[in-house]
């Protein structure tokens, strides 16, 4: 049976998603692909709602409900189950076949998804010409809007209409503008592609029921949402896409304008002060809808070839014949890490059949929800696949462990944010047939953990940026451009219309302009504005070698006496993630994510690099060194003794070599004991712990157990702990070769004189006695 193609085209508020909902519906199988995660739950619940669960699947990367006998598959376009066979299928936002990164799978889509009976693509009209000229026995339907879009000018905070949407391109920004509605107009509710759908459904919620009469977003309102939102107010018009800092084309500011009204109600746009009000030929092509046709979209081939790695690569290279179909510049995230993990001698050494090669590549899939170090996801990446071909599944308790330490409580909207994104990954790895071993607890165990998190953001977000009080009142009163919210105060101190950037602690950004003399020697203050010092600050930061940037005890990292941002409790003390503290914008916040992770990395480097870079160590040694790695330069004998009892003689000289003391009580590195060194693995600790500890200094030879303190993580700070004392590692061997030494001698050793040694009562060097030296 020869499938119907049909392309709903047309600007938003058309319905175009709800009429290929209805038309799904009338047939009794059908599949649709959407763009977001949020926007397939919401498609989910309605079509559930319709049908019941029973008849119903969804799919995303990192989430699968699948019935036992499905007849509608709602998912996002990655995860269109292809296979399936439906009669009607349909494929939403098609000219994202024109996005850099995303593009080449929507455009595989357009040229192969088809439905046995009935096939649609929604769109903008953009793409009218593209897909006549890819497509040429598609028919073409015009979908107008179902209300008018107009231009309403430039608004203050102060002025802004009830029921708006401020749009804004980076999370920093967002916080901004919502921490000054929130202080000016009673509070906001946030919408940004990092909720989770609890969290953004809860978030949504809040500004649906009218408790505040804000939303500030990011353009994940763009995509599809359904917002009862009156009018989009654009506080910037230039965004970061991942790659460089850029101003919006018109088809995207429209994607975005075109979310003000709803159904038959009409809805307007405008700008945010001090943004200039748009120009009159901007504001007509939004408001009439008239935008350049795409003239490229992105491809790359799906006959892939798996006989070998260079193969694969080779076939993912190949150009199309079609002149519309372009690769891009920049490879997809799959196929960059496919290319570092194949010039991996661990990972290439394990692709020797057709079967691995295609296991490699399926891994390669997994997304980086985190988006921060590259070199971090292709590491993930590339466990999952040893893990896969040695094990048979990726290790469990590594899994585990990853998602326990998620469950830490939070309250800084940004690392629960971080949590929720870790834990996608890990939920994507759990809903992949055959990577785990009790794979459907583990994704129970997601969900569980997903909701708690989000109901944490949820309420700290609401915390941070309501007002319930001044909400109530800002509802009471009437919408009327050029008034106040509060009667008889003037909308902002100074000019009207400008908002102070703030930082997160809701102190003014002005104390950058004391720092103008770092970066500009002869700018005053009056030639370098604060934030003009603050960005160049910021730059400086990520392009300064790693010695200039410093860390506190606490784990916060300083550039230049600013504080930037913090470690947090990551995977294992030698990995800990970063929150950045400041408050900057245009993708900057990013940028610094990235300096201050990759720092993280070459500080761990700078302690335990010399002796866990060593190549061509036996097992072994190998496992010695990655207890040592663990314990940041530390390990007691006794937790190592398989390891020692078996290290090979020439392996042992390399690690003497590197500054490693192999011991008779405790492995150490020689460098690692000093205060300054110390006082970094404290940090490294710190983070890893979260909670305030009396860490020792360095200077003490041993000091009481810090309580409740796991004993890996003494070790981390340089003193195990041994009995009733943790012991600095370099005193805890001398006492042990003193102890030795008199042993062999056959003396008797006195307790108060060795106690001396630790700086410590008699008894507690009796006790320490008695466990090195057990009867």
């Amino acid at each position: 049976m020869t499938s119907n193609i049909h392309a709903l085209l047309g600007p938003t508020n058309t319905g175009k998603t709800h009429r290929a909902i209805e038309r799904m519906l009338e047939h009794p199988s059908g599949s649709i692909g959407l763009p977001l995660r949020l926007l397939a739950r919401e498609v989910y619940d309605k079509v559930s709602a319709r049908c019941g669960e029973g008849q119903v699947a969804l799919v995303t990367g990192e989430e699968k409900r699948i019935p036992p006998r499905p007849r509608y598959w709602i998912s996002t376009v990655e995860a269109m189950p292809l296979s399936v066979e439906v009669d009607f299928l349909a494929v939403d936002e098609i000219q994202l076949s024109a996005h850099p990164e995303r593009g080449h799978v929507f455009s595989d889509r357009l040229l192969h998804a088809r439905g046995r009976v009935e096939t649609w693509f929604l769109g903008a009209e953009t793409m009218r010409s593209a897909l006549s000229e890819l497509v040429p026995d598609v028919a073409i339907d015009k979908s107008p809007r179902l209300s008018q879009l107009k231009d309403g000018g430039s608004h203050t905070l102060a002025t802004l209409p009830k029921r708006s949407a401020v749009v804004a391109f980076s999370l920093p920004r967002v916080f901004e503008l919502a921490a000054l509605l929130k202080k000016r107009r009673g509070g906001t509710a946030v919408v940004i592609g990092a909720l989770s759908p609890r969290a953004r459904n809860a978030q949504v919620a809040l500004y649906q029921a009218g408790e505040v009469d804000f939303l500030v977003a990011t353009d994940a309102i763009g995509m599809g949402l359904n917002l009862d939102i009156d009018h989009v107010a654009f506080a910037d018009v230039r965004k970061f896409d991942g790659r460089e800092a850029r101003s919006l084309e018109l088809a995207e500011l429209g994607q975005i304008a075109g979310r003000a009204g709803r159904y038959t109600r009409d809805g307007s746009f405008g700008t945010l002060s001090p943004l200039a009000a748009f120009s009159p030929g901007v504001s007509a092509a939004l408001e009439h809808h008239r935008f350049d046709p795409v003239k490229r979209l992105f491809w790359r081939s799906s006959d892939l070839d798996f006989s070998d790695v260079d193969a694969l690569r080779a076939s993912l290279s190949v150009r199309s014949a079609a002149t519309l179909l372009r690769r891009s510049e920049t490879p997809p995230l799959d196929q960059a890490t496919l290319e570092a993990l194949s010039e991996q001698t661990e990972v290439r050494g394990r692709t020797s059949s057709p079967e691995r090669v295609a296991l490699l590549w399926s891994v390669c899939s997994l997304p980086d929800y985190r988006q921060l170090l590259f070199e971090d996801h292709a590491s993930i990446a590339q466990r999952v696949f040893v893990d896969l071909v040695d094990r048979g599944t990726v290790d469990l308790e590594w899994v585990e462990r990853e998602m326990a330490r998620l469950a830490a409580p939070a309250e800084e909207p940004e690392l629960l944010m971080a949590n929720i994104a870790q834990l996608r990954t890990w939920n994507y790895v759990a809903h992949q047939p055959g990577w785990l071993k009790g794979a459907a607890r583990l994704q129970l165990r997601a969900a569980e953990l997903e909701d708690a998190l989000s109901d944490a953001l949820h309420r700290t977000l609401v915390a941070r940026f309501v007002d319930r009080v001044r909400a109530s009142v800002s509802r009471a009163q009437p919408s009327q451009p050029g008034q106040p919210s509060q009667p008889g105060q003037p909308s902002q101190p100074g000019q009207p219309g400008q908002p102070a950037r703030a930082s997160q602690s809701g102190r003014s950004a002005s104390p950058f302009a004391a720092l103008a003399h770092l970066i500009e020697p002869r700018a005053s203050t009056f030639e370098a504005s604060p934030d003009v010092v603050r960005d160049k600050l910021f730059e400086r930061a990520i392009d300064a070698p790693f010695q200039e940037l410093s860390i506190e005890r606490d784990g916060s990292i300083s550039f230049a006496g600013v504080r930037l941002g913090k470690l947090t409790r990551g995977r294992d003390v030698p990995s800990p993630e970063v929150l950045v503290t400041v408050v900057t914008s245009g993708g900057m916040k990013l940028r610094l994510a990235r300096r201050l992770l990759a720092w993280s990395r070459d500080l761990v480097t700078s302690l335990v690099g010399p002796f866990r870079d060593l190549e061509n160590l036996q097992p072994n040694a190998r496992g010695l060194v990655h207890l040592l790695t663990r314990g940041l330069g530390t390990v007691l004998a006794s937790d190592a003794r398989d390891q020692l009892a078996h290290l090979d003689a020439s392996d042992a000289k390399r690690l003497t070599a590197a500054g490693v003391v192999i011991g008779g009580a405790v492995v150490y590195a020689t460098g690692l004991t000093k205060p300054a060194t110390i006082s970094q693995r404290v940090a490294l600790a710190s983070a890893f712990e979260g909670a305030p500890r009396s860490w020792p200094r360095g200077d003490e030879v041993s000091i009481t157990p810090l309580h409740g303190l796991a004993p890996e993580l003494h070790a981390a700070v340089g003193y195990p702990l041994v009995g009733p004392r943790a012991i600095r590692a370099d005193v805890l061997e001398r006492f042990w070769k003193r102890l030795a030494t008199i042993r062999d001698a056959g003396g008797e050793w006195q307790p108060a004189s060795l106690a001396s040694w630790l700086g410590s009562r008699a008894r507690d060097a009796t006790a320490v006695h008695g466990v090195l030296f057990p009867e």
